[in-house]
């Protein structure tokens, strides 16, 4: 059961987390538009999930998480230093292809209203 103390930290890694991958992170793997979508914190805080969705081919979606994964300690410090957390969260990073299957979706009632299909 999520903690109003867990719920607040949840949100502010999510702020902190895209702020540091779109201004902080500089690695050449990271392609496509690259959003998070969600972060579940522990009821402690000291684990984090975080749901990533990379809107791009299978190529780039891999090379994005796997310079997540590599980042993860750079990006675990400085949040832990941003949001002044005793114990910064261990984070896991978790590919979420949701925005991605929305967007078909949305592609094909829009076929559908125009009568393509």
């Amino acid at each position: 059961m999520a903690t109003p103390r867990s719920l607040r930290v949840a949100q502010s890694i999510k702020k902190e987390l895209a702020e540091l991958i779109m201004r902080d992170l500089k690695d050449e793997r990271i392609a496509g538009l690259v959003s998070i979508v969600d972060v579940e914190c522990s009821s402690d805080c000291r684990s984090a999930r975080v749901f990533v969705s990379v809107f791009g081919n299978e190529l780039e979606q891999e090379s994005t998480m796997e310079a997540l994964q590599d980042n993860m300690g750079m990006l675990r410090g400085e949040v832990g230093r941003r949001l002044r957390l005793r114990f910064a969260p261990e984070l896991h990073f978790r590919l979420d292809k949701s925005l991605e299957r929305g967007a078909k979706v949305t592609d094909l009632l829009g076929k559908i209203a125009r009568g393509e299909v």
